[in-house]
């Protein structure tokens, strides 16, 4: 992924999703997750075999046992997705990818990812995105942001599981979503 040509301005924008970080305290089986982003199971075990998005929740570790997924790496995957959808090539989402593992949650919300449909440029202000356009760079965006707020939305119907606990132990999905979503709300609430 390269920056934009000209990076005048440092500043980040002020969005805060710290909420809807994936700590790690609830995760996403594959059905749900290909549900939330909109891809086939296929494609989901593809991009986790050849390391594009891995769970970092839990990987599968042989016949019989349940990926799960995070709701950061749903976020990664609906950009995975839209990129794909623009016509990037693998090779070159992979390098946008890469370079958006290693940002945190509140970090992911404020980039808008730019495409000429062949590079991928890594946009942290209304004013780069300007510039990058202004130059005659870009063809397609992707705010991240927007990504997590279809995220968010697709969740609030879908199941989800404790992390730390076996499949068959878990408490029935359905709870875990509406407890899990309503406490996102309320810290988001208090600031």
């Amino acid at each position: 992924m390269q920056e934009p040509r000209d990076p005048d301005s440092g500043t980040e924008q002020g969005t805060s999703l710290s909420a809807t970080d994936g700590d790690g305290a609830v995760g996403y089986r594959g059905v749900t997750a290909c549900h939330a982003v909109g891809i086939s199971y296929r494609q989901l075990d593809y991009w986790a075999r050849t390391g594009l998005v891995v769970p970092s929740v839990r990987d599968a570790s042989g016949s019989g046992t349940q990926r799960l997924y995070s709701f950061r790496d749903l976020v990664v995957l609906k950009v995975v997705k839209r990129l794909l959808d623009a016509g990037v090539s693998l090779q070159n989402i992979r390098k946008a990818i890469e370079a958006l593992r290693s940002r945190g949650v509140a970090d992911l919300a404020g980039i808008t990812l730019i495409s000429d449909g062949t590079t991928v440029y890594e946009c942290r202000s209304p004013e780069e995105v300007v510039d990058l356009l202004q130059g005659g760079q870009g063809v397609f965006g992707i705010a991240i942001g927007g990504a997590f707020k279809e995220i968010q939305g697709s969740l609030s119907h879908l199941p989800a599981e404790p992390a730390g606990v076996a499949p068959a132990a878990a408490e029935p999905a359905a709870d875990v979503v509406g407890d899990e979503l309503a406490a996102r709300r309320a810290r988001r609430r208090a600031g």
